[in-house]
């Protein structure tokens, strides 16, 4: 199936929403760059589609349950057809303890042949380590 650059932004982030983080992969070319520039860790880009199964492995396990709902969804195409930028806010709810935050972000993928081939994910990192934090967990 080849899907268009927005396609592929809204499987991911819908993916995200709906706790399906193992379906994420394929979403992603093979051989791909995903990084994570506001990351405080500067944790190493990832390079594989392994890389990001694993990545969003450690994601579920890591977590707490959270239920995040995408808000304010804009999907900005560009002159490159390869190139669409995803500006939104997952608004967050932590299950134990009720605890609501938001989170902006801004991907920005290069989508070929159907599959994620780059991106770079802006997130308030910040955020969610203190609701984190509060609710007595972190999330690495």
């Amino acid at each position: 199936m080849t899907r268009t650059p927005r396609e592929a932004f809204l499987g991911v982030l819908n993916g995200v929403c709906e706790r399906r983080l193992e379906d994420l992969p394929q979403f992603y070319a093979e051989h791909t760059n995903v990084i994570h520039p506001f990351d405080p860790n500067r944790a190493p880009a990832l390079r594989t589609r392994e890389e990001l199964r694993e990545h969003f492995a450690r994601g579920l396990s890591m977590m707490p349950e959270v239920r995040r709902e995408a808000r304010n969804v804009r999907i900005h195409e560009t002159a490159d057809p390869e190139v669409v930028i995803g500006e939104f806010e997952y608004h967050s709810t932590i299950v134990g303890t009720g605890e609501t935050f938001d989170m902006p972000a801004i991907f920005v993928m290069r989508v070929r042949d159907g599959e994620i081939v780059e991106s770079r994910d802006y997130a308030d990192h910040a955020v969610i380590a203190k609701a984190l934090a509060s609710a007595g967990r972190t999330g690495r």
